[in-house]
């Protein structure tokens, strides 16, 4: 187990030398067992992915530090008029404990306060409680339940979905959080 960190985090733009790290990360067991699609990421989609994203302006790919270090990855894909967006996350297996609420925290921080949107969508696997936490923990509001919409091949599973508005982030408790683009 790690030890928890109490440094608040940033946010930044993912650029190409995060690509090796970033699909560490994104292909380890403990973050595969919790993604809609558990795969593992050839180097070569990863590229694909990233160059497509890299070029597409209603998608924020984001890496996410402590101490100039990186500790995790967000994307906030716009919608609606660019007034919302869905998001997702994960972390590096080996990040501190108490992460996961910062780099939800400084996601957020961006998404209200860089890019000015209205409401941040996000979604959770049922079995992923620890993803179903966070997001109640950082204010999100429980919009409902998508009831076996999730097939992994082997079964289906419900999907939780939350939402959280602007006006709701400002309320939401958490340690100086700060972006840089």
């Amino acid at each position: 187990m790690h030890e928890p960190s109490s440094e608040p985090g940033t946010v930044r733009r993912m650029t190409e030398r995060d690509l090796e790290l970033v699909l560490g990360w994104r292909n380890h067991p403990q973050v595969r067992a919790h993604m809609f699609t558990q795969h593992e990421i050839s180097i070569e989609e990863h590229l694909r992915w990233f160059a497509a994203a890299s070029k597409d302006d209603l998608q924020h790919v984001l890496i996410f530090e402590t101490g100039g270090e990186p500790q995790g990855y967000a994307h906030l894909s716009l919608i609606a008029a660019r007034t919302a967006a869905n998001w997702g996350f994960y972390l590096s297996p080996a990040a501190p404990l108490g992460s996961g609420k910062r780099l939800g925290g400084a996601t957020l921080d961006h998404a209200f306060h860089n890019l000015r949107l209205h409401k941040v969508c996000g979604q959770a696997l049922a079995k992923n409680s620890r993803s179903i936490s966070m997001h109640l923990a950082l204010g999100f509001k429980p919009e409902g339940v998508l009831r076996e919409q999730h097939f992994d091949g082997e079964a289906f599973h419900d999907v939780h979905c939350f939402g959280l508005l602007d006006h709701e982030w400002l309320g939401v408790d958490l340690p100086n959080l700060t972006t840089n683009d």
